[in-house]
């Protein structure tokens, strides 16, 4: 019925109206067209156009995902690792009072570079005394050769005396019996030869006493005798001394705690008085789990991120894994033999060789916390439900044979069940 304003309501757009009338309002140019037409239009909205992609795309996800899963597993990582470098305590055998120090602290030094020195007065007297005690050991055993040939003359000398005597109590002994000469004249000759024997024996026995101060070989040198070889020891331990009074760098490093000393301090031997850590020798001390090292050798390739510098990585190798866990080292090792058990997960030490040759890399520094990335070249493989499934020939391929040859023996496998399945039917 035509209202006040003369026009015709449309029962298709009263109220309750459908969404395709709506739809056919807000066009126009649609309002002619069927309404099968409308219903297609709606069925092919872009969220149904991409319901047929998902479904491709999820297989192939699938796929993926399980290629990922049996190529992968080759790197073991873990985060327990930290950087490592030789460190020693400065110190010297020697006592004194500091007298210079030549470094400052966290100051890189080279090998051989001075350190601190200690006052040397003391060991430099000391070298004095022991340099001229090896002089007056020399003379004396000069003196002592000396001595030696002039033993050798009175021996000489004394055998000629026995000969003389000898003679002159023969002739007194024949004048005696001739009853020419008194008795008291043979018996002061046979006096003088029996004096003349005892004196050819107690040089005799000194002779050997200065052949035994001069080691038993008078003509030999003087630097092979005993005593002169003390004296130049004494020398030697006198140079050393005062040689460790100045104190150098092992190797090369970097100096820390060197505040701790001060001029005029009185250092005892063996005392420290800071520390040198080295900066050209680093390696990394990892702990990883035992179940993580059941394809980890020595040599295997390394990869280092330090945590101070998350964008850098340094290259390294496995250079040895400990033969025991750390806890065997422990002051008090687990009994459980004893008590309630609990299984524990044990670490084994591995240590790192870390490549430190690149000098654009930053500085790696003592107790720095690193991750460690182990590359076994070991695939995870197959799980243990498929290589079961699949019998030897996939389990041979897990310890031995690369994941493209896993997936095309399985494939093969999976094909050739499906054609017994299919000849089954066909049969039926």
């Amino acid at each position: 019925m035509p209202d006040d304003g003369g026009h015709v309501s449309s029962p298709s757009i009263a109220e309750g109206s459908t969404p395709i009338a709506e739809a056919a309002l807000g066009h126009p140019d649609t309002a002619d067209e069927p309404i099968s037409v409308l219903r297609a239009t709606r069925r092919h909205t872009p969220r149904r156009r991409l319901r047929p992609g998902l479904f491709v795309l999820l297989p192939i996800l699938l796929i993926g995902a399980g290629y990922w899963y049996v190529s992968g597993g080759q790197v073991m990582s873990t985060d327990d690792a930290y950087a490592e470098a030789d460190k020693v305590g400065i110190s010297t055998d020697v006592s004194g009072i500091v007298k210079d120090i030549d470094v400052m602290e966290n100051q890189h030094v080279e090998a051989g570079e001075v350190l601190y020195r200690l006052d040397d007065v003391p060991f430099r007297f000391a070298f004095g005394r022991a340099t001229a005690q090896v002089g007056s050991v020399e003379n004396a055993l000069n003196a002592l050769k000396a001595n030696y040939r002039d033993m050798q003359a009175q021996i000489q000398q004394a055998q000629h005396d026995i000969e003389y005597y000898s003679t002159e109590l023969h002739r007194q002994q024949d004048l005696l019996n001739a009853h020419v000469a008194s008795q008291s004249t043979f018996d002061m000759a046979r006096r003088n030869f029996q004096n003349a024997q005892g004196k050819l024996a107690s040089l005799t026995q000194q002779l050997a006493a200065i052949a035994a101060n001069l080691n038993g070989d008078p003509d030999g040198p003087v630097e092979q005798n005993p005593r002169y070889v003390d004296a130049v020891a004494q020398r030697d331990e006198a140079a050393r001394q005062l040689a460790h009074t100045i104190v150098r760098a092992p190797f090369a490093g970097i100096v820390t705690n060197v505040p701790s000393i001060a001029l005029g301090k009185y250092l005892a031997a063996s005392t420290t008085a800071f520390y040198l850590v080295a900066t050209d020798h680093v390696w990394v001390d990892a702990n990883p789990k035992e179940t993580e090292l059941t394809y980890v050798r020595p040599g295997q390739p390394v990869t280092v991120a330090v945590d101070t510098y998350p964008d850098v990585q340094w290259r390294g190798t496995v250079e040895s894994i400990s033969p025991a866990a750390s806890q065997e080292f422990s002051l008090l090792p687990a009994q459980n033999t004893s008590g309630n058990w609990v299984k524990v997960v044990q670490r084994i030490p591995m240590r790192v060789r870390v490549d430190t040759s690149d000098s654009d890399l930053p500085p790696l520094r003592a107790g720095m916390s690193v991750e460690v990335d182990v590359d076994t070249g070991h695939a995870r493989g197959l799980p243990h439900i498929l290589t079961s499934l699949l019998g030897s020939g996939a389990t041979a391929c897990r310890g031995q044979r690369s994941c493209e040859e896993l997936s095309l023996i399985s494939h093969a496998t999976s094909s050739s069940k499906n054609e017994l399945f299919g000849q089954t039917q066909q049969r039926q």
